[in-house]
């Protein structure tokens, strides 16, 4: 390798350390958002109710659809102004639905209210592209890497967003939880000062420049790496919500524990869910991305038998570490796998192709959990892990049986 090829690799590292480090930055401000939302936008809804308290959580289904529909519309911003400015609009959409359900809380509307959800899930969507994002800025062999430090700043997301409601719900009493939405304003726009200083490849006018052709997006996700990546992420990421919003609801209502030992165990799988990211990346670059990713399914396959294995505390609190875990190997693994699929300046429809489709299916899963525990009951919601992990695990393995005889 030449002197300049060197340097050149150098000074594309460093641009993506700086990249990645404000975006990693700017993630953990606008993912405080999620934490805010669920943990006082339900009492909110019922607070803002008559008599029949049944929608009181119709906000937060707002937010989860408001996460779908951004996945698209940054796709379309992205195009139009760039993935900066997009970003910054995204962020704009944010402060103004903090600012929106505020207001509503003033006046007692409970529909503007969700309205107010949809535009800070919106702002969620869009931020969900932040990953791909460090990615795309990365040379291919720190993507893993970059991806895990973008989900990484999840652990911070973790403490703010509930030391945020914690210092800001009173703010505006008797206005119970006013100044917690309030506050979304100034995390957004502290982000946005963070995607001024971004300096992000240009990759469609490379590719306009070399004129390098751009797939149809039909054959991009019909490809083996493609959809084991999308089918592996999804089942993640859902059967991670679908655990997480029954867990509650199996422990204080089926089992009698606490609200507070409740929520300590939610707590531990948060911090279960992205603190591996500090090293995901690197076993990624070790042992390949396809093994940790079937290294997590297997431990989702482990979530599922101590959950299924008894009701005691233990059962619940070690099911729901071990689901962390196996998200963030599962999920981190999935997006290295489709990030790897299409070229640069194929990222924009590609990725929202895929995130439109990641996050509906969330929604659903998030959706149905109540659903099935009150249908079904707890075990139930386990024995769904053994089905999906399993044809996922047997794409994975397909994936890299095939990757070791291209290697060949």
């Amino acid at each position: 390798m030449s002197t300049g090829t060197v340097e050149g690799l150098e000074h594309e590292l460093s641009a993506a350390r700086r990249n990645v480090f404000l975006l990693t930055i700017a993630q953990a401000l606008l993912a405080s958002a999620g934490p805010i939302v669920f943990s006082i936008g339900g009492l909110a809804g019922y607070n803002l109710l008559g008599a029949d308290k049944s929608l009181a959580t119709a906000p937060l289904t707002g937010f989860n659809v408001g996460v779908a529909l951004g996945a698209v519309l940054v796709a379309i911003a992205a195009r139009m102004l760039g993935r900066t400015y997009g970003f910054i609009v995204g962020a704009l959409v944010g402060a103004g639905g903090g600012l929106l359900a505020a207001i509503a809380l003033f006046r007692g509307d409970f529909w503007l209210f969700a309205v107010g959800f949809v535009l800070v899930g919106i702002s969620s969507g869009f931020a969900q592209k932040i990953r791909f994002a460090a990615a795309d800025a990365s040379p291919s062999f720190y993507k893993p890497r970059a991806i895990s430090w973008i989900l990484a700043g999840g652990v911070i997301s973790a403490v703010l967003g509930p030391q945020v409601v914690i210092l800001t719900k009173d703010l505006f009493e008797p206005v119970l939880f006013a100044g917690a939405f309030v506050a979304l304003a100034p995390l957004c726009l502290a982000a946005i000062g963070l995607f001024l200083f971004l300096r992000l490849p240009d990759h469609k006018a490379a590719a306009v420049a070399t004129g390098e052709a751009t797939r149809p997006l039909g054959e991009i996700v019909l490809t083996q790496r493609f959809m084991t990546g999308m089918i592996c992420g999804i089942s993640s990421y859902a059967l991670m919500t679908f655990m997480m919003t029954g867990a509650p609801l199996a422990m204080v209502i089926g089992c009698g524990f606490s609200p507070e030992l409740a929520t300590l165990g939610i707590q531990w799988h948060v911090l279960a869910m992205f603190a591996p990211s500090f090293f995901t990346g690197m076993l990624i670059q070790r042992f390949g991305t396809e093994k940790v990713v079937a290294a997590g399914l297997l431990i989702l396959m482990a979530c599922a038998a101590v959950a299924h294995a008894g009701l005691e505390l233990w059962n619940f609190w070690g099911a729901l570490i071990l689901l962390g875990v196996g998200w963030n190997f599962g999920f981190i693994g999935a997006t290295a796998i489709v990030a790897s699929s299409y070229k640069p300046h194929e990222a924009d429809k590609v990725q929202g192709f895929h995130d439109i489709i990641l996050f509906g299916t969330v929604a659903l899963a998030s959706f149905s959990s109540g659903k099935v525990f009150n249908a079904y009951g707890w075990q139930t919601i386990n024995l769904m892990f053994w089905p999906i992990t399993g044809v996922s695990l047997v794409l994975v393995l397909l994936l890299l049986l095939r990757s070791r005889r291209a290697a060949a």
